[in-house]
């Protein structure tokens, strides 16, 4: 009883605020949009569509994009409260561990490196995965052996590698210098994307839409068991907001510049993923949808063969500005466990004339560089997304007991509708999670009990919050 009541002890937002200190705060709003939309405006885009369409929705999958959204807009302004309230770094993991306990906090923080640490691994992948095919285009390519890892038939995936490495290095050369490039990235991302949407609406056929539901997915409850799934795997995509709450530590006036960046974040993505995912599948029928380069394909089924470059090369852009975005997301969790004491506190240290935490830069670019050059990740990819549901569920909820702790009042962004709204929030996220496959809880479940494993053999008795009790 002793060692669950320790694990439950609640850290002080206070003492994180100190802690992070020594990180500059030259963020404002322009660069949390441009952080997040970087990171929600990736592969998903470019890859989920169409997958979704065929899979699960048809043309519908535009619907399972927007209600994604909207859910998605919902939690973040759960996220939104929290960052405002608390500015500091880890997201999730911070604020679970002050709301909920220690223990909480560090399951949602490992729930979450996993989430990071996948997802620039497979957004990685499916950069490699364009980029080898542009070289084909060009009548140029890699060899056989370096364009995948050993378990998909080569030895390593090289440009993923490359990537990835390429990112670290526009990192470390500081945080004034890689939001100028993640911004230039996004803006001209979004400016591919919109022409895309408006240049495809010449090429349109209503026929497209008229299996707009399909029977074959009306499933379960009402006959949404196909929306419902694709709304599950799609969630991945929007994990952009609660990136930019990671970096609540370097931001300029966090009070109001936090739930600026969230919300203009997932009003941004909403827009042009619904916009595209209708575009798309009414130039194509959805049946045909399911590639992994959807929007060029569709180009070139019209004729349109030269535009098919051009959104080959927005969806690199796209993929480079959230490999760029997580990496950096990612590390900043890193940091938050060395600085409490829950991984070796050398992560936590920061360093150089960029103020950055060096360490846990260098971990993160590691072990994604390994996992995207020699791991196929294809199993893996709905862990990213219990990981994202998981955060969205405690944090939401958690908004409940935020309101109570006098010592965390405030009078800046609040989430609206309370005490339904957080309600509503969280149920969703549960009931999402369990629309998963059986087999991804199992995996989660593993990586949970590895988590708690590692906690209660080393993070309780090398927390900062364990000190300060002896």
């Amino acid at each position: 009883m002793q060692l669950l009541k320790r694990a439950f002890a609640r850290e002080s937002a206070a003492g994180y605020l100190e802690k992070d200190q020594q990180m500059a705060r030259v963020l404002t709003t322009k660069d949390l949009i441009g952080l997040g939309v970087g990171t929600v405006i990736g592969s998903g885009i470019f890859i989920l569509p169409g997958h979704e369409a065929a899979n699960n929705a048809g043309p519908a999958v535009s619907i399972a994009f927007l209600v994604a959204a909207i859910f998605s807009g919902i939690c973040g302004m759960a996220f939104a409260e929290f960052s405002s309230a608390m500015p500091v770094a880890g997201s999730a993991y911070s604020y679970g561990s002050v709301i909920y306990g220690e223990v909480i906090g560090w399951i949602l923080g490992w729930s979450l490196i996993l989430e990071y640490f996948l997802a620039v691994s497979a957004i990685a992948t499916g950069f490699s995965a364009y980029f080898n095919n542009l070289l084909g285009q060009m009548g140029w390519a890699l060899p056989k052996a370096l364009q995948a890892g050993p378990g998909a038939g080569g030895v390593v995936n090289l440009m993923a590698v490359v990537i990835i490495l390429i990112s670290a290095a526009i990192l470390f050369a500081g945080v004034s210098q890689s939001k100028k490039i993640e911004n230039a990235g996004v803006v001209l991302k979004v400016a591919i994307i919109a022409l895309f949407i408006i240049g495809s609406l010449f090429f349109v056929k209503g026929h497209n839409y008229a299996d707009f539901y399909p029977k074959q997915f009306q499933t379960g409850v009402f006959g949404l068991g196909g929306l419902t799934a694709a709304t599950a795997s799609i969630i991945f995509s929007f994990l952009g907001f609660d990136t930019i709450a990671a970096h609540a530590a370097e931001v300029k006036n966090p009070t109001k510049t936090m739930s600026r960046g969230i919300l203009g974040t997932v009003a941004i993505s909403a827009v042009l993923y619904t916009l595209f995912s209708i575009v798309l599948t009414g130039i194509v029928n959805y049946k045909n949808l399911g590639v992994d380069d959807p929007a060029a394909f569709a180009l070139q089924a019209v004729k349109q063969t030269q535009f098919s470059v051009v959104i080959t090369i927005g969806a690199l852009i796209g993929m480079f500005t959230a490999v760029l975005a997580l990496i950096f997301a990612s590390s900043r969790l890193a940091y938050s466990f060395g600085r409490d004491g829950l991984l070796p506190r050398g992560l936590g240290k920061v360093a150089g004339p960029h103020r950055l935490p060096v360490n846990a830069l260098i971990l993160a670019v590691v072990v994604e560089a390994f996992l995207a050059g020699l791991v196929p990740l294809s199993t893996l990819a709905n862990l990213i997304n219990i990981g994202t549901l998981t955060a969205f569920m405690f944090i939401s909820f958690g908004v409940l007991f935020l309101r109570k702790r006098q010592d965390l009042k405030h009078d800046s962004f609040k989430m609206p509708f309370y005490p339904v709204l957080p309600v509503i929030a969280a149920g969703l996220s549960l009931l999402l999670i369990l629309r998963l496959p059986a087999e991804t809880l199992k995996m989660y479940g593993v990586w949970v009990v590895i988590g708690l494993i590692w906690y209660f053999t080393y993070g309780i008795r090398h927390s900062s919050l364990n000190q300060i009790e002896k």
